[in-house]
């Protein structure tokens, strides 16, 4: 595996090193000696998956606070995706930046996400299917969310929607702006 740094501490963009044959590739999606020799200790904790019929659909953006905060390792499996981070840390020299990368099941990648930043993403196609790693149990008690289009993050999402607009959760479209503490 390479880990590429983001420009925001403690965010890897995981790429795969496959090793190729004339049936395909192998590659290893995850060592956990590998990721504590950067520094990244996750036990995990639970495997999710989530299925978006549509192109344009937004899912996010969502955290948990104390004491559920955790990694999350996610990975776009099938079609692509435009996934989005918030870095929440306030102790973070990149407190509030947001960043962006695609993620699609050519180029393997997998972003891994530490403990205190807001994560969504958008489908690029019909049928993507993203597949995450985290090493805390989900807590709905605990979870929080920011307005995909809060006006103090500005994230430049590419809408292709006819509207503009995305298909939205009912839960997320609830979500306000992000309050600064």
């Amino acid at each position: 595996m390479l880990f590429r740094e983001t420009g925001i501490s403690d965010l890897f963009l995981v790429e795969l090193e496959p090793a190729r044959d004339h049936r395909g590739f192998f590659a290893r999606a995850f060592c956990a000696r590998e990721f504590r020799e950067r520094g990244i200790n996750v036990e995990i904790m639970q495997a999710n998956m989530s299925y978006s019929h549509r192109r344009g659909t937004l899912r996010g953006l969502h955290y948990q606070v104390e004491p559920f905060t955790g990694a999350t390792m996610v990975r776009c499996i099938a079609g692509e995706i435009f996934d989005v981070i918030i870095d929440l840390r306030t102790e973070s020299a990149t407190y509030g930046r947001w960043m962006s990368f695609t993620l699609n099941a050519e180029n393997g990648r997998m972003l891994c996400i530490p403990p205190g930043f807001a994560h969504g993403y958008l489908t690029m196609t019909d049928g993507a299917t993203v597949f995450y790693l985290t090493s805390e149990t989900y807590m709905p008690s605990h979870e929080r969310g920011i307005r995909w289009n809060d006006p103090l993050f500005a994230i430049d999402w590419p809408l292709s929607t006819e509207d503009g607009l995305p298909i939205l959760s009912d839960k997320d479209s609830r979500h306000g702006d992000f309050v600064v503490s």
